[in-house]
């Protein structure tokens, strides 16, 4: 996969470290010191896919991933954070980021992470005649096969081929906890590389459109240490 990569770190050793690791693995790399200049330098160079630290003097991560996103620029963004707070990664996904790793972390993952955003980007919408079946409602929503959209009390709610697609396996697999490893096996196949985190992101994205509060789901429910399991009626799920 021939692939673009801009990283924005303010470390000199950790862009230094990416640029001479990617560049090995064929990826052509570029880098900016901080992320006040980040919306020029995507005038001057479209790269496939963002790297950018959430924590810089100047303009931060989220303030440059925010303006981004309100500018309607969809690129891809893989956060880079040295904090573990939780409410920092839930931000950096509400703000449009496609994925976030901590630091330390090893650079194959980051590579293993981008490939997989991008295939996901990449993937084209089945061609198939739309599906001959009845809406599934649930809730407020109603969810159409044959145009492929969600509809609450009457108004249609905008998705993404790839939101629809995990929704559809969740409608489709009622009351079930679903492992992640299985939800990336119906959405991408078998023998598919990628990563847990990246159905965690889209789960995230789903939940957004779904729920009233994300962070307390009714329909897409959290199993600990298990996966997920759509839950129609909205109840509160027991493992």
């Amino acid at each position: 996969m021939s692939m673009q990569i801009l990283v924005v770190d303010d470390d000199f050793e950790l862009r230094e470290l990416l640029r001479t690791f990617l560049k090995r693995e064929g990826i052509e790399v570029s880098v900016l010191h901080d992320a006040t200049s980040l919306t020029h330098r995507l005038e001057l160079e479209r790269p496939d896919l963002i790297v950018l630290d959430q924590m810089m003097p100047g303009t931060d991560g989220l303030t440059a991933l925010s303006r981004l996103r309100a500018a309607g620029d969809d690129i891809p963004v893989i956060m880079l954070t040295a904090r573990t707070d939780d409410v920092d990664r839930i931000i950096g996904l509400e703000l449009g980021a496609d994925d976030y790793l901590g630091k330390p972390f090893n650079p194959r993952e980051l590579l293993a992470r981008a490939k997989a955003i991008l295939r996901r980007r990449n993937a084209q919408p089945s061609a198939a005649a739309p599906e001959q079946r009845e809406p599934f409602s649930f809730g407020r929503f109603t969810l159409d096969f044959r145009s492929r959209t969600l509809l609450r009390e009457a108004g249609e709610l905008p998705l993404s081929p790839g939101e629809f697609a995990l929704l559809k396996i969740f409608v489709n697999h009622p009351m079930r906890t679903l492992a992640r490893e299985r939800l990336l096996e119906l959405l991408h196949g078998p023998g598919e590389q990628h990563t847990d985190r990246g159905i965690d992101v889209q789960v995230w994205r789903l939940r957004r459109i779904l729920e009233v509060n994300p962070s307390t789901p009714r329909f897409i429910q959290t199993v600990r240490s298990r996966g997920y399991v759509f839950v129609p009626d909205g109840e509160q799920h027991a493992a």
